[in-house]
């Protein structure tokens, strides 16, 4: 097992609940239409920082891997130049412009805006962990609701089985996916949740405050991670079959909503199997066990809905 029940819990849990947030986040943009012609149809309402690029199938699915190679070679350079400021800028705008794009669904553009930097600001410059941890809840859902209708379930697909392509050369073959890793902990901006813990301790005690600076066992301390795109990926999935089951099923929106939840639940299974299967001190690429349980939740809600697609 790679952590202990209590950590290796509270990351699965924790998982769930911005998944389930995510989706609740994402359901509150839409307005459901009909045509005259009787066809559903999603209307997405603009983000608060402006429309989303005009871009549809695989178009869209080409510019979010961009997107993706990007910012990896970005943080490559970072990482080669030693340039932590420069990650910390990059990673601050990420959380100011994702968070805002989630707090704007519940309220008004400038009380999203301000609250997000002030959000940004803290995370940057405390290590406290349940501050950290409650940042990211809000960066995903933002992360989603931004890319979710520019896919459909064929391409958003495609998008599960090259990320899981991509992660597992990161993590095994060329590494730099451990080497992005150790560089965003030591630099105190890490994307993703972080839990370190006590190596020796058992139970809720031995979680600690303070993120520390290092991967691996070190002085007593684990640290227990799971990337950003482990928790991104996956939610704009289920935020595209949520999107299907209103145009394609014809569900109600509250029930489009519920079914999609399927999808996260058997994603965090999955990742649960992994955490189980996984070796201590070793590093896993997460997402091809996330896709393949997004994959099989797919399955379920296609068979519950079989009379529909037949």
């Amino acid at each position: 097992m790679k952590h202990n029940v209590q950590v290796t819990a509270i990351l699965v849990i924790a998982f769930l609940i911005i998944q389930f947030f995510g989706l609740y986040a994402i359901s509150q943009t839409t307005t459901v239409s009909v045509t005259p012609d009787g066809n559903v149809t999603v209307v997405y309402e603009d983000t608060v920082v402006g429309e989303r690029p005009d871009i549809q199938g695989w178009v869209s699915l080409a510019y979010i891997l961009f997107g993706v190679l990007v910012g990896t070679v970005l943080i490559l350079i970072f990482v080669k130049l030693g340039q932590f400021k420069l990650w910390k800028m990059m990673y601050f705008l990420a959380i100011w412009l994702a968070s805002s794009i989630t707090l704007g669904v519940f309220v008004s553009a400038v009380i999203a805006f301000l609250l997000a930097f002030v959000l940004a600001a803290a995370e940057l410059y405390r290590t406290n962990l349940i501050l950290h941890n409650l940042t990211e809840l809000l960066i995903y859902p933002g992360i989603a609701i931004l890319f979710v209708p520019l896919l459909d379930i064929y391409w958003a697909s495609f998008l599960l089985l090259a990320i899981s392509a991509y992660d597992v050369f990161a993590v095994w073959k060329s590494k730099h996916m451990v080497t992005l890793a150790k560089f965003q902990t030591k630099s105190k901006a890490f994307a993703g949740f972080v839990i370190p813990y006590g190596s020796k301790g058992k139970g809720i005690g031995s979680i600690k405050a303070r993120i520390p600076g290092e991967i691996g066992k070190k002085d007593g301390v684990r640290t227990a991670i799971l990337g950003g795109g482990d928790i991104a990926f996956p939610l704009i999935f289920s935020g595209v079959v949520m999107q299907g089951l209103i145009e394609i099923a014809g569900l109600a929106k509250g029930a489009a909503l519920l079914q999609s939840m399927v999808v996260s639940v058997f994603a965090a299974v999955a990742l649960l199997i992994l955490f189980v299967k996984a070796t201590r001190d070793k590093f896993y690429p997460a997402m091809p066990f996330i896709s393949a349980g997004c994959f099989a939740g797919l399955a379920v809600i296609w068979l519950v809905n079989l009379s529909v697609f037949i």
